[in-house]
């Protein structure tokens, strides 16, 4: 075996290629490990948000948008009077009636969409994630910011703070309140008192009315009911299950990443092949004088696979630097919220194993190359 510190030295002794395979293997590590980290925060978002005892009530066919349903204002009362189970708060029924909408927010002329929320005090008691962090509930004229709307939004945190004035679908707001829902798409909505955003909306109907039940052993009245009361168009589904049908939707997008980090990743596993085509070729004599005093020829094979893997893993531990250093924590703005890098110890393993996969698959087939010839071959080689 020819010692592990011979192999190390060979980067040493061209540190322009090195550099440059080190290079590489870090790009296409940051890539893969970003890939995955988008995709964890998205199914972690989505898996957290919501509560099994929570049933949506939504107008039929809208099952797979909450923005797209309309059902009847009062509904609310209607169930509070029909379905068993349900929790009373302040000897008053969780039940939640809310219009969900997409909405321009404009700060000082920078205007955005915002994931907007029309709700009454009731949300709280239903919702039970939600914290408000300063300020309080809103009353008319007011609207409560999520803790990470500004990144939704794109402003600067400080623009969003309690008593800042924005304008929402033509009217002048104020900020009353900011709240957390920690791990779940609702920190980056816009809540609003239902009845304002159904004045500003000119809106007379519901998006959905989500009831918070003691035990989901209640669900099923909840669907009887549905199937029951026809005139109300209505289907019932588990917060938990919406959020999850959330999630298989966008999992074509979640692929997408995937496809561009291993695209990325080929293009530079055949620059790295190049480099080390040209590296290993310049030293072939010296593979053939190393054959005459002894070594075998799968001694020298290991041997370069191993420099490969070093560039690969000096590629990813830099990768960890740049990413722990810099990517941690960022917040990820998307359509339906905002999602947190997390880059945790399994995504810095497939990191690490895919810096040492791309050094043994970019050292073998030029470190193989050049050692089909025979030593007489080798030799004569300048």
């Amino acid at each position: 075996m020819i010692p592990f510190i011979y192999s190390c030295r060979n980067l040493l002794r061209r540190p322009g290629q090195s550099v440059q395979l080190i290079s590489g293997s870090s790009l296409v590590v940051i890539l893969v490990m970003l890939a995955a980290s988008m995709n964890q925060a998205m199914e972690r978002t989505l898996a957290q948000t919501g509560d099994s005892r929570n049933v949506i009530l939504l107008g039929a066919g809208s099952e797979e948008s909450v923005e797209r349903s309309e059902v009847q204002s009062g509904l609310d009362q209607i169930v509070a009077g029909s379905i068993p189970g349900i929790i009373q708060t302040m000897e008053k029924p969780a039940i939640s009636p809310e219009i969900h909408f997409n909405g321009i927010l404009n700060n000082n002329g920078i205007k955005s969409q915002a994931l907007v929320r029309g709700v009454r005090h009731e949300a709280l008691w239903v919702h039970k994630g939600i914290r408000i962090l300063k300020g309080r509930f809103p009353e008319s004229g007011e609207i409560m910011i999520g803790r990470l709307a500004h990144h939704k939004l794109g402003l600067e945190n400080s623009a969003l703070q309690v008593g800042k004035m924005v304008e929402l679908s033509g009217e002048e707001l104020k900020i009353s309140g900011v709240f957390d829902a920690i791990g779940t798409v609702m920190e980056a909505e816009v809540w609003v008192p239902l009845q304002d955003l159904m004045t500003y909306t000119q809106r007379d109907k519901l998006s959905c009315v989500v009831v918070a039940l003691a035990s989901t052993d209640f669900i099923p009245d909840l669907d009887a009911f549905t199937k029951q009361r026809l005139d109300l168009e209505l289907v019932a589904i588990q917060e938990t299950q919406y959020y999850a049908k959330m999630s298989r939707f966008y999992a074509p997008i979640r692929w997408m990443a995937w496809l561009c980090a291993i695209l990325l990743s080929i293009g530079a596993l055949f620059g790295g092949l190049n480099t080390l085509y040209a590296a290993f070729s310049a030293r072939i004599q010296e593979f053939g004088a190393m054959q005459a005093i002894g070594f075998t020829r799968k001694a020298i094979l290991l041997s370069l696979i191993q420099e490969s893997c070093v560039t690969g893993f000096i590629g990813s531990i830099c990768s960890f630097l740049i990413v722990l250093g810099m990517l941690q924590d960022i917040a990820f703005p998307f359509s339906i919220g905002v999602f947190i890098l997390d880059f945790n110890s399994p995504i810095l393993v497939l990191g690490l194993g895919t810096g040492i996969i791309l050094g043994v698959l970019g050292g073998l087939p030029p470190a193989w190359n050049c050692l089909r010839k025979s030593l007489p071959e080798t030799l004569r080689s300048s």
